[in-house]
Parts: structure tokens; C-alpha cells; sequence
């Protein structure tokens, strides 16, 4: 393995804003390829049709080309093995799930989503960890035929080993030990003819010849799995490299939940890409004290795949602050600065469309940064007495934020006409006027009850900076309803 061209790959599926733990991994990735005179590649996993939309794929695409990446083979560029989105190569899978079934190593399966939630449900409750329990691992050959010419809808599973254990040596872990016992009978694929994840991933990363997969530490668990399709298939299967997750400072998972972690966010607030970078790289590389501040080419030369920490990588955000800071004065000249400034000022048409919708609410030119600042500022500052002018108590605050905020969510591509119709039918969901909901949405939003149009606004700032004001408004909120304001 380690004889053939180093070829790695950033594997984002399209299912929401990027996160940074994206950029965590596809910055190792794209390290990994320039220290080793590689190749960096980025496919689009899109298995998932139900969550996967275009609007996402192309915020994907577009965020890491801000992160500064650059990659030689991608749906944007093409290149000798593509296409590089799996929707689009539906048809390249099922000769090699065939194999493994003719081979003994898969079966078809005819549970059905509610037997196997029942399945699940009474293992969880017999304390077991949930997975297949194998009732149609033993289906005659006859059988499965004859259901599946009725037209039964069926999956294929893969074969799991029924004593030992899989043993593999992992780039950061070391050697590996785990049980099949642990190990579930994974689908292959799916009853719309989709592979699942599992299938899909080993079979592109086979035919677009990677030799290394470096991935979060989350899919440790799934490698047996992979060794497994690997090993039935009859092929090599590439290094596996298994990253320490982004914790909190409390250890936590970085999760959008509890603080911002959608790249789009960082853009928005006026981080720099170089800053963020910088940032990033500084899990993969040992530096002495007075060194932090460093670009792409010398994070590519003071890394070491050999070298790397299991411990956890914790997000910082203070010292994000301190090093984009750094960036912002050190690293730009002044004639940078400013075009860096008017740059971000002009993302996704911000200033313009605050300027539209302004014009007719202002009588002079000096009220702009009162009605529209809010635009562009990080932090609103929410307090208690933001919402004096609210009609609502505490207790009803609580339970707008609450319910808006999960419901903002299921909007697949946010625009103003998508988020009026959502807040529509949330106020129509909670039984109050439509005003009521919006009132306190206006203050977590623009920081007053005199703003630019609400909707407009949320479409303007972003689905991820929307978010984490919502959050903000509604610890205030919660916490005027803990003490009586």
C-alpha cells in the first residue's frame, strides 16, 4: 500500500450547513496529500436521498474552497474516476453487492421498518445494544426468489462473523481489537437500490484508488464492517487514519445544539479563512511557544502523520478570536484589510439587499447603522430589557424560542418565502397570532422591535447565525422566566 501514490479524500454528504469539523478533517486530508506529494480528492456522499439537496452541495463546495482548499479531482472538476457524487453512480454498485450475495457473504433480508423498531425497542429494553437479530439469515434460496418475483420489498445485509474478533492496526489508535460480536449485520443495499454508506464508501474509495482513509474518530467502530467488504470483495483495503473529534470545553461533542459549528457562521461573523485554518492545523502539528501563527505551506511542513494526539481536540473559541485577530493585523496589509472588509460586507449580497430594504425606512443617510447594523455585528448583547417592549411574559417567550428554533430547522433551502410559510404554520401549530410569534423573533434577531422586515432579515443573516441567535434569545428568555422578570 504504502508503494503506490498517496491519493486521500474528503467524503462531505450534502445534508446541512458545513460544519467545521468538515474543515477539521478535509484539512488533515489536504496536509496528508502536500506532505506526501499526493493527491486530494472530494466526493460527494449523497446516499442519503431523503436529506441531500443541491443548496447543500454547493454550500459545501463553496465553504471549503473559503477554508483555502484545493483539490485535483471533485463533481465541480471532474477527473479520471469520477463522477464523484454517488447519486450519480447508482449503477456502479450493485454488481459488487451481487458478488458478495453469490459468494455467501450477504443475504436478502424482508423485515420491515416496524418489525424491526419492535426488533429494537425490546433489545433496548432487555438492556442489549440494538441490531439485526438474523430472522432472515436462514431464508431458503426458493423462498427468497418467490418473494421477491411478488414484489416484497427487500434490502441485502451483510454476513457478520459469529466468534473472534477483527483485528487492524488504525494510523492514530494503534492496533485494534473488536469483537463481532459487537458488530452488526449492516445493509449493503438499500430496497430503493441505493447503497447504503458502508457499501458505497468502500466501493469508491476501491475504484478511485485511495490509499489512505482519514476520517473522525466516530466511524472507528464501523472499519470491521469496511475490513469485511474488503475482504469479500477480494481487495486491499486502503490505511485507516481515525482523528480525535472537536470537543467542548467540558469534553462535550461539538455539536450545533450547544455552540456555533457551521462554517457559515465564522464567515458571516468576519473570521478570516487563514485564521481559521491556522487554527485547525494547530491539532496536527507540534510548535514551540511564539510560533501559532502559520500558514497552509507551513502547517504542510511542520506536519507529521506519525506524530498525532488521541486526545481530544478542543475548540477554543477565544483562541480562535486571538489568532484571527493576529491575522487581521498581521497579516494584512492595509489596502488587504479593507478589501477583506468590503468582501465580507458584500457576501451573499448582504449589504446590498440591508441597503434595499432600508430605503424606504430611512429619512437620512445617519440611521442606517441603527435600523441595518445589525447585519453585521457578532454580538447583539440581549439582555432582560431587550424584550421590555415584548408583549409576551417569560414563560411565553420560553416557549416560542423552544418550539421555533428544532422547527426552523426542517427547512431544506432557506429563503424568505420558505421562512414566512414556516413561521405561518408554527403560529398556526401553537394556536397564537401570528404577531405574537414574531415580536420576540424581530429582538433575538436584529436586537429591537423596530428592524427591517423580519423575514428578510432571517434570509439575509443565514440559517447559522439565525440559529445561534435564537439560542441566545432564548437563555435570556429562560432565564427572565427562572427569575420572575
Amino acid at each position: 500500500m504504502t508503494d503506490r501514490p498517496v491519493r486521500v479524500r474528503i467524503a462531505p454528504s450534502p445534508t446541512g450547513e458545513p460544519h467545521v469539523g468538515t474543515a477539521y478533517i478535509a484539512l488533515f486530508n489536504y496536509l496528508f496529500a502536500q506532505k506526501m506529494g499526493g493527491e486530494f480528492i472530494l466526493r460527494i456522499e449523497d446516499t442519503d436521498a431523503t436529506r441531500s439537496t443541491p443548496e447543500f452541495e454547493t454550500k459545501v463546495l463553496d465553504a471549503l474552497k473559503w477554508c483555502g482548499l484545493k483539490w485535483s479531482e471533485g463533481p465541480d472538476i471532474g477527473g479520471p474516476y469520477g463522477p464523484y457524487r454517488q447519486s450519480d453512480r447508482k449503477d456502479t454498485y450493485l454488481p459488487f453487492v451481487e458478488k458478495i450475495v453469490a459468494n455467501g457473504h450477504g443475504f436478502r433480508c424482508f423485515c420491515t421498518p416496524e418489525r424491526l423498531a419492535e426488533m429494537r425497542e425490546a433489545q433496548r429494553a432487555a438492556g442489549k445494544p440494538p441490531k439485526y437479530d438474523g430472522r432472515c439469515l436462514t431464508l431458503s434460496a426458493e423462498e427468497v426468489t418467490t418473494r421477491m418475483a411478488a414484489g416484497e420489498p427487500t434490502v441485502v445485509r451483510m454476513k457478520i462473523p459469529a466468534e473472534g474478533s477483527c483485528k487492524f492496526v488504525d494510523g492514530v489508535y494503534g492496533e485494534v481489537d473488536i469483537p463481532w460480536d459487537a458488530v452488526d449485520m449492516q445493509v449493503l443495499l438499500k430496497a430503493d437500490g441505493m447503497p447504503t454508506y458502508h457499501m458505497a464508501n468502500v466501493v469508491d474509495d476501491h475504484l478511485m484508488k485511495i490509499t489512505h482513509v482519514a476520517r473522525g474518530e466516530e466511524w472507528l467502530s464501523s472499519v470491521p464492517k469496511h475490513i469485511l467488504i474488503y475482504q469479500y470483495l477480494g481487495l486491499e483495503p486502503p490505511v485507516f487514519m481515525h482523528l480525535s473529534l472537536m470537543r467542548n470545553h467540558d469534553k462535550s461533542k461539538l455539536s450545533k445544539r450547544k455552540n456555533p459549528t457551521s462554517i457559515s457562521y465564522y464567515t458571516a461573523l468576519g473570521y478570516l479563512p487563514e485564521a481559521l485554518m491556522n487554527f485547525l492545523g494547530l491539532f496536527f502539528v507540534q510548535i514551540a511557544e511564539g510560533e501559532e501563527m502559520l500558514t497552509m505551506e507551513q502547517l504542510a511542513e511542520k506536519f507529521d502523520p506519525a506524530n498525532l494526539s488521541k486526545a481530544g481536540a478542543i475548540f477554543d473559541v477565544q483562541k480562535l478570536d486571538w489568532l484571527n485577530g493576529r491575522w487581521l493585523r498581521e497579516g494584512l496589509t492595509e489596502d488587504e484589510f479593507a478589501a477583506r472588509v468590503l468582501s465580507w460586507a458584500m457576501e451573499n449580497d448582504r449589504i446590498k439587499q440591508g441597503l434595499k430594504l432600508s430605503q424606504s425606512r430611512i429619512s437620512k443617510l445617519g440611521e442606517l447603522p441603527d435600523l441595518a447594523g445589525f447585519l453585521f455585528k457578532s454580538d447583539l448583547s440581549l439582555d432582560a430589557a431587550s424584550f421590555a417592549k415584548v408583549k409576551s411574559s417569560p414563560e411565553e417567550l420560553v416557549e416560542i424560542f423552544n418550539t421555533v428554533q428544532p422547527d426552523l430547522e426542517k427547512i431544506l433551502e432557506w429563503n424568505v418565502e420558505s421562512i414566512e410559510a414556516e413561521l405561518r404554520a408554527i403560529s398556526e401549530r401553537m394556536g397564537k397570532k401570528l404577531k405574537v410569534i414574531v415580536a420576540p423573533l424581530f429582538v433575538a434577531v436584529s436586537g429591537s422591535s423596530r428592524s427591517l422586515p423580519l423575514f428578510d432579515s432571517m434570509a439575509i443573516l443565514g440559517r447559522s447565525v439565525v440559529r445561534q441567535r435564537l439560542k441566545v434569545a432564548g437563555q435570556v428568555a429562560a432565564s427572565m422566566a427562572g427569575s420572575g422578570k
